[in-house]
């Protein structure tokens, strides 16, 4: 079993660790951290007690609220806490956890404050505490932060319980863009054209979103400002496709198909929508561009060959390579954060599933299974997990699975169907 735990500091208004730490924690150059890249791998099964401190109904809130961001990630499993009713001592070892979470609000000259520690059930050792401190309106952040922390000491990594994730809904009737935290919660209408809305695109710092709607009876492409919420900006209106973009990592241009010269091409664009160059010509049907990390390469669809298929080729256009072979049709390709994987869907048996393969195309994984179609993959921030649209029937919903193809379950509840999921950054 690996575990290791950093010793750095995190702030919101002041950060500092708890002095609980035993010895061997303090050896931070010798640890090491699970590994759960594995598809055999058991999942961590981990208590969250109510925090003590006051208000014992804040205390369960935070627990509530850290027990939904653990499961986010999918290899901790939380016990229930209905039973050992939340309480702080329970026999854990009896109950099957590995690890307890002891947590603790209370008081700060700053405002609120928020610490949590584990507590290694088969040593009884506390093995990391950490204390974030904050106004009172942050409460709700300073735990999600404590979530991400935790399981940066499980696996090496900050987590992505702070993130968020944009997606398409028809609860009013239309389907209209919209976020909300990756739980789930505090959902946000964006656009509110009452018109067809579909492919929402974070900028890579996360404060646009561009979309393509049909509001003006062509499929026209805008951008919106998330900081404010009364103006949104027309991309390009040109006459046909204009396809919903790729940002460069950067976020200075973007990579979009339209169709204004007859041909769907993919055309490299500034932020303002004046075209620098285009990229493809006439080969087929050219769609769906993703940009590699390193804004080096660009993976996206084509029919050239007869068939929707991936193809890679240089940021810059030029001659484009074939990756897909296995599927009839392969569409919606997008790469992974660290860049060494593209996930993508494919037509099999019918039905659209999902896969990952390696940036060379090799290594073909299958995710998805069951009945349903599979569609519009994003990658979380940690390249662990993918959400994605699954439609069965006249129901669409949101799914996240791990890369390991495990636990496919639905991210969240809501009203009406969701699709075209685009998972954001990390916040600051």
């Amino acid at each position: 079993m690996k575990r290791r735990h950093s010793l750095f500091t995190v702030v919101i208004l002041a950060v500092s660790f708890l002095s609980c730490l035993s010895a061997r924690n303090l050896q931070a150059e010798e640890r090491t951290y699970y590994d759960i890249s594995a598809s055999d791998v058991r999942k961590i099964m981990v208590a969250v007690p109510n925090f003590s401190g006051s208000g014992g109904n804040q205390g369960a809130a935070v627990a509530q609220l850290l027990t939904k961001g653990l499961e986010l990630h999918g290899f901790i499993g939380v016990i229930d806490s209905s039973r050992y009713g939340g309480s702080r001592d329970a026999d854990w070892k009896s109950l099957g956890a590995d690890y307890v979470v002891l947590g603790q609000v209370s008081g700060d000259p700053a405002g609120i404050a928020v610490e949590g520690q584990i507590l290694d059930v088969a040593s009884n050792a506390s093995l990391a505490g950490r204390r974030f401190k904050g106004s009172a309106a942050q409460l709700e952040d300073m735990t999600l932060r404590l979530c991400d922390t935790l399981i940066q000491d499980f696996t090496g990594e900050m987590g992505v319980a702070r993130t968020r994730i944009a997606y398409v809904s028809d609860a009013t009737g239309r389907k209209e863009v919209y976020i909300s935290d990756i739980l789930g919660r505090h959902p946000r209408q964006v656009t509110r054209h009452r018109a067809l809305c579909v492919s929402p695109r974070f900028t890579p710092d996360g404060n646009y979103l561009a979309y393509s709607t049909y509001h003006r009876g062509n499929q026209d492409l805008y951008i919106t400002d998330l900081r404010q919420n009364t103006a949104t900006n027309a991309l390009s209106r040109r006459n046909g496709l204009n396809l919903a973009p790729t940002f460069s990592p950067d976020g200075r241009t973007m990579v979009v198909t339209l169709s204004k010269g007859g041909n769907p091409d993919l055309y490299s664009m500034d932020r303002q929508g004046n075209i620098i160059r285009q990229l493809t010509s006439g080969a087929g049907i050219n769609v769906s561009a993703s940009y590699s990390p390193d804004g080096q390469t660009l993976a996206f669809v084509s029919d050239r060959s007869g068939k929707p298929n991936v193809y890679v080729m240089s940021a810059g256009g030029g001659q484009a390579k074939r990756l897909t072979f296995k599927c009839p049709e392969n569409s919606e390709p997008v790469w992974s954060p660290k860049g060494d994987e593209i996930a993508f869907t494919g037509l099999q048996g019918g039905i659209y599933q999902l896969f990952v393969m390696d940036r060379n195309g090799g290594n073909v994984r299958q995710l998805s299974t069951g009945g349903g179609n599979y569609e519009s993959p994003t990658w979380s921030p940690d390249g662990r997990l993918l959400a994605v649209t699954r439609k069965s029937g006249s129901r669409s919903e949101i799914c996240v699975v791990s890369k390991s193809g495990k636990d496919v379950r639905s991210l969240f509840a809501m009203k009406g169907n969701q699709s075209y999921p685009q998972w954001s950054g990390r916040l600051p």
